[in-house]
């Protein structure tokens, strides 16, 4: 069987078309926020809509529709899934050991400030689990120890995902920048070097910018002295890591360095009036109490073995490993090799689209935490048989988590398969000599859409790269472009926002959380957009552009 060439206008007019590719999400997000309905039936809305318009207007064949489905929903499942439910059930253990209310005694003790509580928790050590593990976990882990600091759930929430997004680019292990490479034939080195020349101005930023969405700007005067030493340790390696050695190391270097830096500040430095949180909002909290080195020791202690293993799980050799081992793979059905996308947004006799699922579960991050989460929990006294009661309460706990995300991989997947996604983006790039500043958009759409850098480099980096070279711009600018703006899309992804509400236990609130944080996302986006634009058009800032 042929493959099926995408049509991105089956409407005859780009507008008309641009229009119903766009529904889907209209639909989505306003039965979020303004409808409150819940996020998993919002989805599942937003995934009908989405087939009915690939199948009805854009000519998607059935058993494509159908295949795609299956396959986004499997891959929202694994590994992202198995990844949440992990992270969640680490969680519950700690909890129902008390350890967890330990961990927020001794964070407490290294500094009672929240919002340099905030800029170590959310954007150092969350800044650390991404460039390890990525796929939402330094959201889970964050905003649940950021609930038990206290911070109410939509500031747990919003503020932990406004904080993943300067390290995203280069997370796990640098995959959105390597799957670059693949799909556009562009330089890792040189791609990684050019958002090494992006993103550190913002790394810089972020710090700041949580600590303002917190309790406003004038706030940042008091802590400044945190917010600038978190910022420039981590902005300063990700510069250098990037443009010396690649994107593989950028963020676990990086995210090492801030901690350990705001750490040191903090022996030295605290502000000079304590911001505390007596309303502790987390049910059965109290108040922190003084803790020997030994309570400290144990209360870290589920932290550093999850620490331990996925650093383990993350060396190429464990990965190779286990992958040998067993890592089975399989072609879906109806839609390996049968789907085609073609000029503009693919070059001339591109490959077909290859839908292969891999099954590679000794392997994944969400295996490293299983398994974390086991250690830990006979190392705090559980029996197997508490350890299996445990998991049955948390997979019930996520469980409309789980439906979520399944639905909305499976819409991303048909997004990109029936080609809308291309729509969508084909619809940015008639923006002439302001293409560098809406295809850093693009970039940002990407991720909104997908829940995933990656992702939105996969689906936007052919087109970046052949559009860069139509309007005379450097290919290597626009591609890194697309992932440096697609990171502040991460905050608005339905995914993310998901594992945020799953994580602080508030789930159903989902349009609160979209409120929360949309503006800050097209905010930063957008100053993503005006600084690729200067760095396309106007000295020095042309200067920085990797050739």
């Amino acid at each position: 069987m042929p493959p099926w060439p995408q049509n991105y206008d089956p409407c005859g007019s780009p507008l008309l078309s641009t229009c119903v590719a766009i529904l889907p999400i209209i639909v989505l997000l306003g039965a979020i926020s303004i409808f409150h309905i819940r996020i998993h039936v919002a989805a599942l809305l937003g995934l009908a809509l989405s087939l009915l318009i690939a199948v009805g207007i854009f000519k998607m064949p059935v058993t494509a529709a159908a295949a795609t489905t299956g396959f986004g929903a499997a891959f929202g499942l694994f590994p992202i899934g198995w990844i949440i439910l992990n992270v969640v059930f680490l969680y519950q253990l700690t909890v129902e050991r008390g350890l967890f209310e330990m961990l927020r005694a001794s964070l407490a003790s290294v500094t009672p400030d929240a919002r340099v509580q905030l800029i170590l928790i959310a954007f150092a050590f969350g800044a650390f689990l991404e460039g390890m593990a990525g796929f939402g976990t330094p959201v889970a882990i964050t905003a649940a120890i950021l609930i038990q600091l206290g911070f109410k759930p939509l500031q747990a929430s919003g503020l932990a995902l406004i904080a993943n997004t300067a390290p995203v680019a280069f997370g796990s292990l640098g995959i959105p920048i390597t799957t670059l490479e693949q799909v556009t034939g562009l330089d890792v080195h040189l791609v990684s070097a050019m958002v090494g020349r992006q993103l550190p101005f913002f790394s810089l930023l972020i710090p700041f910018w949580i600590v303002a969405a917190f309790t406003g700007w004038r706030s940042i005067f008091a802590v400044w002295p945190a917010a600038l030493v978190a910022g420039l340790a981590f902005a300063i390696p990700q510069f250098l890591v990037s443009n010396l050695h690649g994107p593989w190391l950028v963020d676990i270097i990086a995210g090492a360095s801030a901690i350990v830096s705001t750490v040191l500040l903090l022996r030295f430095w605290q502000p000079k009036e304590t911001m505390r949180l007596t309303d502790l909002h987390a049910e059965g909290a109290r108040a922190p109490a003084k803790l020997n080195k030994a309570q400290i020791l144990k209360a870290w202690m589920p932290w550093g073995i999850l620490t331990a293993c996925i650093l383990v799980w993350a060396l190429p050799q464990m990965k190779a490993f286990l992958d040998h081992l067993a890592a089975p793979h399989f072609t879906v059905p109806y839609l390996h090799g049968l789907i085609q996308r073609v000029p503009p947004v693919a070059p001339v006799n591109a490959e077909p689209e290859s839908a292969i699922f891999r099954f590679n579960f000794l392997s994944t991050t969400g295996t490293a935490i299983f398994i974390a989460a086991l250690t830990a929990g006979f190392a705090m006294g559980f029996r197997p048989s508490q350890l299996v009661r445990t998991y049955r309460q948390t997979i019930w706990k996520v469980r409309f988590s789980l439906l979520t995300i399944a639905a909305m991989l499976a819409l991303g997947n048909v997004t990109k398969f029936s080609g809308t996604d291309a729509t969508i983006g084909l619809a940015l790039v008639h923006t002439g000599s302001l293409y560098p500043f809406f295809g850093t958009l693009l970039g940002w759409l990407g991720v909104a859409l997908t829940g995933s850098d990656t992702a939105s480099n996969v689906l936007f980096g052919s087109l970046q790269s052949i559009t860069a070279q139509q309007l005379a711009i450097s290919p290597i600018l626009m591609g890194a472009a697309n992932s440096a703006g697609g990171v502040m899309g991460k905050m608005v992804d339905a995914q993310s926002i998901v594992v945020a509400s799953t994580a602080t236990n508030w789930y159903g609130n989902e349009g609160d959380i979209l409120r929360f944080v949309f503006w800050h996302s097209l905010g930063l986006a957008s100053l993503v957009g005006i600084l690729v634009y200067l760095q396309a058009y106007i000295p020095p800032f042309t200067q920085m552009v990797v050739k």
